[in-house]
């Protein structure tokens, strides 16, 4: 069988082409993806900065430690605190009686104390000292006091997800493409397996021959893909680095076990998407070796059909569940990237169903036109093949660039609503003027932090939190989303909630762990709306007394002079900006992150889409000669047969486009439901002018392909 295989793959090497290369690519970008991966997992150990030349750092604690229920037993989880602890006057006078002390580039913690200082003493000495006051750092752990370890491990964290996302959608698109490049290929070759049945193959001899055949496609493809990812993977990260996604010494690390997955997958991938296509080509009869019609029948069996209408049931059960347990999960990055691949499925397995029935509905005029009209009933199956590959570029551009800005522009506009602020104030401590009033103006000073709550003894949770001044002036100022209780309720004993937390009734009492650690039990004085996640709690001053004003928020009084406001404002050496320009700049459209992510993925099924279309239909149009000989040979003009095969391409892609839009439609209304069962505003965006470009990119490479072959050319 193998022999066979070869020989086929020697005479049909243009009709593989496309999916080695498509292979080639897949196994290349993940091989790429995986390393980069691995350097985010086994990131290099940096030197110390800060404290480079200190023997012994101490530094005030940065964790709260809790113990939480695993199973029948419990574990101690840890989260950095908001307002670590610094290292006090004490403890400092302690230190300085073993030797020299170093305060290398001091960081503020909101209580006057330095965060870490450096000691050049034995370690023993300095531990006795100590004891349980602060921590006690050596070699690679002082580190941990450079303000940039935080930075990196949020920055690593970030290009985790973006390439494992990018895996996922690479992972997708080449299983949806080798599978319907090879269940077209073998449609294409009916004739070749009838004679082969004639001359006393049997069906599992023809699947044998389509799975060797793919084995020996996605091994030679995967060597090749090997190769493009060790090559790839260091340019990946410098664009990483360059985007602002990676820190500035994220390299790509030797590692072997991102290219043995990287190989492996290529085999498996090839496998998987011409398994149902070899089962159909088992069925094959001998009678098709004198077939000459050109009418496709038999294209969507019953299992193709249930498993298209299982799928499209799935997408709708995962999306209803979403918004009946979790809607907060549909407005986050990687469920609005990824659950969309359910309908697409769905939605690439069902098409043909809808071909005929639209190209009932499609009025050409002319010859021309009956026969693009004829031609498409008649060839399902090119049709459809043809579709999928831009019905999954369409939804993707679609739904994950259009999940992405309206996530951004509801967050923009939820933050817009629940403020009645004219003016701005940031900084990073404008505590020492907070206070001052300003004449014909309500000032709210707040300040950034953060509260810690065990929820069902299984899980530390961290909510973002704003410490007020002074709750009525909150309600002044703000216009926050309250469904239960009332902001002026709020007093050093009580806290305003969010419903997503386990206890939210008002008048019930949480226990909470303070901003720098300290537990205490507090009052719910109101409970606001989920909203777009924005939606923190709120404490007053005395619950975060370390945490330094960093925002006021200003309204102003009716006939307020404007100018003298802004300029007393001027005084707390705060940036004073209106409302809308705050906003603008706190509430961007999309992050460079984000940003880079989405042209990732779309760059992904970009390429993918156009080696699809290019493939298949110079397959297409190298079996074609009869059939344009014919057309020829009953009058029709070159340029009316180029007319017919353009207008055959055109409208496949049109297909693929308009269920492409589809999946978008319903994705972005999942999307909008989350968004109106959390209470947030609805401001479903599309991004027409990617979508259009992406859909005219491939009618042009659509079409640039159909009129390669030397049958269309010459026809």
């Amino acid at each position: 069988m193998l022999t066979v295989a070869l020989a086929a793959l020697r005479t049909r090497w243009t009709t593989l082409i496309g999916t080695f290369v498509a292979l080639a690519l897949g196994v290349g970008l993940i091989a790429t993806m995986g390393l980069g991966l691995a350097s985010t997992f086994d990131a290099p150990v940096r030197e110390p900065q800060r404290f480079a030349a200190s023997r012994v750092v101490v530094m005030g604690d940065d964790t709260l430690t809790v113990p939480v229920r695993r199973g029948t037993s419990t574990a101690q989880v840890s989260q950095r605190l908001a307002h670590p602890h610094p290292v006090d006057s004490e403890l400092l006078s302690d230190l300085r009686k073993l030797g020299p002390v170093t305060l290398a580039g001091r960081r503020a913690t909101g209580s006057g104390g330095p965060d870490a200082v450096g000691v050049d003493t034995p370690v023993a000495d300095v531990r006795r000292v100590v004891g349980d006051r602060a921590q006690v750092l050596t070699g690679d752990d002082r580190r941990r006091a450079d303000p940039a370890t935080e930075q990196d491990a949020e920055a690593l964290l970030t290009v985790n997800a973006l390439l494992g996302t990018a895996a996922g959608i690479t992972a997708f698109v080449s299983v949806f493409v080798v599978a319907s490049t090879f269940a077209f290929a073998v449609a294409l070759r009916r004739r070749e397996f009838g004679l082969l049945r004639t001359a006393g193959a049997t069906p599992g001899q023809l699947r044998r021959l389509l799975l060797t055949e793919a084995a020996v496609v996605g091994t030679l493809a995967s060597a090749a893909g090997c190769v493009l990812g060790r090559w790839g993977a260091p340019h990946l990260a410098h664009l990483l680095v360059d985007g602002g996604a990676a820190p500035s010494w994220f390299t790509i690390r030797p590692m072997a076990w991102p290219l043995h997955a990287a190989f492996w997958t290529g085999p498996a991938v090839a496998l998987a998407g011409v398994w149902a296509a070899s089962r159909r080509a088992g069925r094959t009869g001998p009678a098709e070796a004198l077939r000459e019609a050109d009418v496709d029948t038999g294209v969507l069996p019953p299992v193709r059909r249930l498993l298209g209408f299982a799928l499209l049931a799935g997408a709708a059960f995962l999306m209803t569940k979403s918004l009946v347990t979790d809607a907060s999960g549909l407005l986050k990055r990687k469920t609005y990237t990824t659950q969309p691949m359910v309908l697409i499925t769905a939605a690439a397995l069902l098409a043909p169903l809808l071909v005929r029935p639209l190209t009932r509905l499609l009025r050409l005029p002319g010859a021309t036109g009956m026969l693009v009209r004829a031609n498409t009933a008649a060839s399902l199956r090119r049709t459809a093949a043809v579709a999928a590959p831009v019905l999954i570029t369409v939804a993707l551009a679609g739904s994950v660039l259009g999940s992405a800005m309206t996530v951004s522009q509801s967050k923009a506009a939820e933050a817009r609503e629940h403020t009645r602020a004219d003016l701005v104030v940031t900084g990073e401590d404008l505590r020492g003027s907070a206070a001052r009033p300003v004449p014909g103006a309500t000032l709210s000073a707040s300040a950034s932090t953060a509260v810690f709550v065990r929820e069902e003894d299984t899980a530390l949770i961290r909510s973002q939190a704003r410490a007020v001044d002074d709750a009525k002036t909150l309600a002044a100022v703000e216009r926050l989303p309250v469904v239960a209780g009332d902001l002026r309720d709020l007093d050093d004993r009580s806290i305003v909630v969010n419903e997503e937390w386990e206890q939210h009734t008002v008048g019930a009492t949480v226990r909470v762990w303070l901003g720098d650690g300290r537990p205490v039990s507090l009052r719910i004085a109101a409970v606001l709306a989920v909203g777009t996640g924005d939606n923190g709690a709120y404490v007053t001053a005395a619950n975060a007394p370390t945490a330094p004003v960093d925002r006021i928020d200003v309204r102003l009084a009716p006939g307020a002079d404007r100018a003298a406001v802004t300029a007393a404002l001027r005084d707390t050496g705060g940036t004073v900006r209106p409302t809308d320009q705050w906003l603008a700049a706190t509430h961007p459209r999309t992050s460079p992150q984000t940003r880079l992510g989405l042209i990732v993925v779309l760059g992904i099924a970009l390429v993918y889409t156009a080696l699809a279309l290019a493939n298949t239909l110079l397959m297409a149009g190298s079996v074609r000669s009869a059939e344009l000989n014919a057309l020829r040979l009953a009058g029709a003009t070159r340029p009316q047969v180029l007319g017919v095969v353009a207008g055959e391409t055109l409208f496949a892609v049109g297909l693929g486009a308009v269920l492409g839009m589809a999946v978008t439609a319903v994705n972005l209304a999942g999307l909008g439901a989350a968004l109106a069962t959390l209470s947030a505003p609805v401001t479903v965006t599309v991004q027409w002018p990617v979508v259009g470009a992406t859909a005219g990119a491939c009618a042009v490479v659509a079409v640039a392909a159909a009129m390669a072959p030397k049958a269309v050319r010459h026809g």
